[in-house]
């Protein structure tokens, strides 16, 4: 076991071997790098905020207007610089990402380039425990998900008594205990008569659930951690490859500093086409912003909750969680957890380190928009709970950052609402679209410069995604081939145009219903591919069918043709959510556009052993159980 290090930054540096310190320049060195790269991406972001911001005044600030409209005229503006600023924010990562990726070797940390050096077998110096925290999940997909990675572990090392794989139950429910049990008792039985390298598997259900998964994991700690040094955090959804978890446990036993490692796990493995586009969106989209993540993050990284290793002894002294003070929603137990015990443990010294691409990390998804907005909406009173986690001593800068972005990120969408909102109406009384436009209808040199910052603004992100994997023809093959990739990348934009609205009015009223004190319940997710019946699409998503109306009957009431063709696809997108819902909700039509080479992935084009065997396993028939019924597949109780 090791004791509380002295954090440093070294991505430059030449690193002396793992145990040793660095001397002191080295450090102020180090310190000074992070500092430039942090700016580097701080700067920018702040000029272009403030030129969109000038440009605006000067185009469309309230002296333009007649004075019974400046009142308007100035909230529009305010509401506008606020969301692009926030905009500009998401741009310059992706510019920010970008440039990291072409510099290649030259902006990756020390962890990154050992990631790619360091063997795979046992090393025998370590005990390591993966860990799959379960609350009234399907037990059969869970133990078959296991059970891949038992094989997959064995095909790297037939050793195999270094990692052991352990379910953590928390489930209440008595039936779905016994489907567990079952489960169990058969991956035990497989176990035996495997052949060499399946490791140990075990199998622990809590009597007292407190503290939800942060509890399940604590009490793991508290219990079991003297027997291993490190710990695999997976869900209930989660499957790494043998050669991940062997990777990550090796550059945890050199790294003596580092704490916790987060990988990337990618969503895959889900059928449906609302599934579908969102595991194509996030493989093109996302690896820019991580790149850009990690390389001013440095060792103040973040805990995303799984896929993730950890420093048992290091997270068990010091990741404890407080309850908030006052009332839930904002108060009580700290929902979103994760982020937390990562910005604790590097408060206590220890690193947090992000490995972006090491690959062989997955996850799932919710596979229709019904489920996805009701995860949303759990996230949202977890994040914006952590406004009493912020002020709280002793954290760094960079953790109190990460814990703001997660508040902002949804906050921002009632000030996108507000801003539609009051510049239609001020473009209704007007007869000109403004800032609602961007300034695209603009007639000043003003408002010309701002439509062209604005559009890049709003354009760069996935442009400049979608030309990083043009650039490569490893990354195109990846997603099917150019064509393929373009056509997707298409109807992904017409795709995202319609979710767009539906879920910023949706999430902007839980935060709104959040901070008036509603209380969200915390289900567990629904995780097969599910179709969502129409009643149920209208009877949730009824508030998007009204505000739809109402805009409709505002835009035809106004009589402005510009502003009803502007605003026309919100109004459409409400209007249809819930054929939206129920449409994307059907897995024949994404194995459809699977088949005609849409939405593809490398997990498609290239599939790894571990999800073709987990593909495999959902295709068989759900085994018997002894008795002769048939296993149960439970739905989920409440937490």
């Amino acid at each position: 076991m090791s004791t509380s290090p002295l954090s440093h930054e070294a991505e430059i540096l030449d690193i002396p071997a793992a145990g040793e310190p660095l001397r002191p320049e080295a450090w102020h060195r180090a310190g000074a790098s992070l500092l430039l790269r942090r700016l580097a991406l701080a700067i920018p972001t702040l000029a272009t905020g403030a030129a969109i911001a000038a440009l605006a005044a000067r185009a469309y600030g309230p002296a333009a207007y007649a004075p019974s409209l400046s009142w308007l005229a100035g909230g529009t503006l305010a509401l506008f610089c606020l969301v692009m600023a926030w905009q500009s924010f998401v741009a310059w990562q992706y510019i920010y990402g970008l440039i990291a990726a072409i510099l290649g070797k030259r902006a990756l940390s020390v962890l990154e380039r050992r990631s790619d050096e360091v063997p795979t077998r046992a090393s025998g110096l370590s005990r390591t425990a993966a860990v799959v925290a379960i609350h009234a999940e399907d037990a059969v997909a869970v133990f078959a998900a296991l059970r891949v990675m038992a094989r997959s572990l064995a095909r790297e090392d037939r050793r195999g008594d270094d990692i052991d794989l352990f379910v953590l139950s928390d489930t209440r429910d008595g039936a779905i205990a016994a489907v567990e049990e079952h489960e169990f008792a058969r991956i035990e039985a497989w176990a035996r008569t495997a052949g060499p390298g399946i490791p140990r598997i075990r199998y622990r259900r809590r009597t007292e659930n407190s503290g939800r998964k942060a509890g399940n994991i604590a009490e793991f700690c508290e219990t079991y951690g003297s027997e291993y040094d490190f710990m695999i955090v997976l869900d209930a959804d989660s499957l790494m490859t043998g050669a991940a978890m062997r990777r990550l446990v090796r550059l945890m036993e050199e790294s003596p500093r580092v704490g916790l490692i987060q990988t990337v796990s990618y969503a895959a493995g889900r059928d449906t086409l609302f599934a579908r586009v969102q595991q194509f969106a996030v493989r093109l989209y996302a690896p820019l912003a991580l790149r850009c993540l990690e390389t001013w993050q440095g060792p103040d990284g973040s805990y995303w909750g799984h896929n993730a290793i950890l420093r048992i002894e290091a997270f068990a002294q010091n990741a404890q969680l407080p309850v908030l003070p006052g009332k839930a929603p904002l108060g009580g137990e700290i929902l979103c957890h994760d982020i937390v015990e990562g910005a604790f443990l590097r408060r206590s010294g220890w690193e947090v380190r992000l490995l972006p691409e090491m690959g062989g990390t997955w996850e799932e998804m919710p596979t229709n928009l019904v489920d996805l907005l009701g995860r949303e909406r759990r996230w949202c009173q977890g994040n914006l709970q952590h406004m009493r986690v912020v002020p709280m001593p002793g954290l760094l800068a960079a953790s109190r950052w990460h814990l703001l972005v997660g508040i902002l990120s949804y906050c921002m969408l009632p000030a996108w609402i507000a801003f539609l909102a009051a510049g239609s109406v001020l473009a209704a009384k007007t007869g000109d679209l403004g800032l609602l436009g961007y300034g695209l209808t603009g007639k000043a040199p003003a408002a010309y410069a701002l439509a062209a910052l604005v559009v890049a603004v709003l354009a760069l992100p996935k442009i400049l995604s979608l030309g990083h994997v043009l650039a490569s023809k490893e990354r195109r093959d990846g997603f099917g081939g150019t064509a393929s990739l373009l056509k997707s990348a298409a109807l992904e934009q017409v795709v995202w145009v319609l979710l767009w609205p539906v879920m910023t009015l949706f999430t902007a009223g839980a935060v709104l219903s959040t901070f008036v004190g509603r209380v969200v319940r915390w289900d567990t997710q629904v995780r097969d591919d599910r179709k969502v019946p129409w009643k149920e699409a209208i009877r949730l998503q009824s508030d998007a069918l009204v505000v739809g109306l109402l805009m409709t009957a505002g835009l035809a009431y106004a009589g402005n043709p510009w502003l009803a063709l502007w605003m026309a696809p919100v109004a459409f997108a409400l209007l249809t959510s819930p054929a939206q819902s129920v449409l994307t909700s059907r897995a024949d039509l994404g194995r459809l556009a699977r088949a005609h080479g849409l939405f593809l992935t490398v997990d498609d084009t290239a599939q790894a052993p571990e999800l073709a065997d987990l593909a495999q396993s959902r295709l068989s028939p759900v085994p018997a159980r002894d008795s002769g019924e048939p296993a149960l597949r439970l739905a989920a109780d409440e937490i």
